[in-house]
């Protein structure tokens, strides 16, 4: 890396990671690099899957509603694709519909209405799916998919990256290092098939 180059993303995270470690905890605000990593809509979309695909595992909940939709989940999103496939997007629609319907009710306060969430993984899954599906495209909804997924309450530092968040920073490092290696081999193999003779 030269002295004019930006530090790279996976060394940006491991920098809040290493904070954690130092202090405990790290801003949620420190996440808002990963805004500009997000200007690639394939990313945004390969971001909101693998978020629903962790979160619809999560939790282990058999009963009720919500248990049939973290088995759905799984089934839509992990079971039914072949090995390497996405999943099916009718299926992935109409469990997306079924999971804004699950938790849509609202109260209505001074502020305006507040929607009231009865499980936090499910509505991960709500969330990603609305990346995967092309519901919300923008940089800044990924970044907040990505501070919902990891932050986490504790009561010395408030609600921000601490003892949990640690391991879902590590595993995003993950996800970040092997789509950019995607897309390094993706565009290797299309300058190579450019330099390729047609004869």
């Amino acid at each position: 890396m030269t002295a004019n180059m930006p530090p790279s993303l996976q060394a940006q995270l491991a920098s809040i990671i290493a904070e954690i470690d130092r202090t405990g905890h790290a801003n949620m605000m420190r996440l808002t690099v990963l805004k500009k990593w997000f200007k690639d809509l394939g990313r945004v979309r390969a971001f909101g899957l693998w978020v629903a695909e962790r979160a619809a595992v999560r939790r282990d909940i058999t009963d009720g509603e919500a248990g049939d939709l973290f088995a759905l989940a799984r089934a839509v999103l992990l079971e039914h694709p072949p090995a390497g496939a996405t999943p099916d997007f009718i299926e992935t629609e109409r469990l997306y519909r079924r999971l804004c319907a699950f938790q849509n009710d609202v109260v209505h306060q001074r502020c305006g209405p507040v929607r009231i969430i009865r499980n936090h993984d499910l509505l991960l899954v709500e969330d990603g799916l609305a990346l995967y599906l092309d519901v919300r495209t923008a940089p800044t909804d990924a970044y907040r998919l990505a501070v919902e997924d990891c932050a986490h309450y504790d009561g010395r530092y408030g609600r921000d990256l601490n003892g949990p968040s640690r391991d879902k920073l590590l595993a995003l490092v993950g996800f970040v290092t092997t789509r950019e290696a995607r897309e390094g081999a993706a565009a290797a193999g299309d300058a190579a098939a450019r330099r390729a003779p047609t004869g």
